[in-house]
């Protein structure tokens, strides 16, 4: 209750890497994540890297059997961007994971949100911006499109507000 209690005057969340599977897990559905979320809604920065911004979506991908494995699962993540599966580290080793990630899609509107090493998908003033030396590429059953560093992001969906 402390927790969820100082989350709810917080000014800046950051959700880091590690296990894709652990962030949603272990916040959603809980007073903490609430009062993040409130937080957030109400003027806060929060941001996720690696498996932290895979949490943000409304599915996180993880492996599907063994590391090393390509093909992907969805789980059920913390939703604050609907219809988002989030690939990052995607000029390293996550353009790998697309053909997985497509095949075992819940729904056929899924948007994977393609991030690469060292850039990000900024939501500012009711829009999508690529940053950083990298690149974002919004991909779907039927397209595939790369956005630069500053450019306008289209296809990724609004996030709950």
């Amino acid at each position: 209750a402390k927790n969820a209690q100082l989350a709810r005057t917080g000014r800046f969340f950051y959700l880091v890497g590690g296990d894709p599977g652990l962030v949603p897990k272990t916040l959603a559905d809980t007073p903490l994540w609430d009062g993040i979320v409130q937080s957030w809604r109400e003027g806060a920065a929060l941001a996720g890297s690696s498996a932290g911004a895979m949490a943000l979506g409304e599915w996180t991908l993880i492996r599907d059997r063994h590391p090393g494995d390509a093909r992907r699962q969805y789980r059920k993540a913390l939703s604050l961007v609907p219809r988002v599966a989030v690939i990052p580290h995607f000029d390293g080793f996550g353009e790998r994971w697309v053909d997985g990630a497509l095949a075992a899609a819940p729904r056929d509107d899924v948007v994977l949100v393609a991030v690469d090493e060292r850039s990000a998908a900024l939501w500012r003033d009711g829009v999508w911006k690529a940053f950083g030396p990298g690149g974002v590429t919004v991909i779907t059953r039927s397209n595939r499109h790369r956005f630069a560093a500053g450019e306008r992001i289209d296809g990724i969906p609004q996030p709950v507000v």
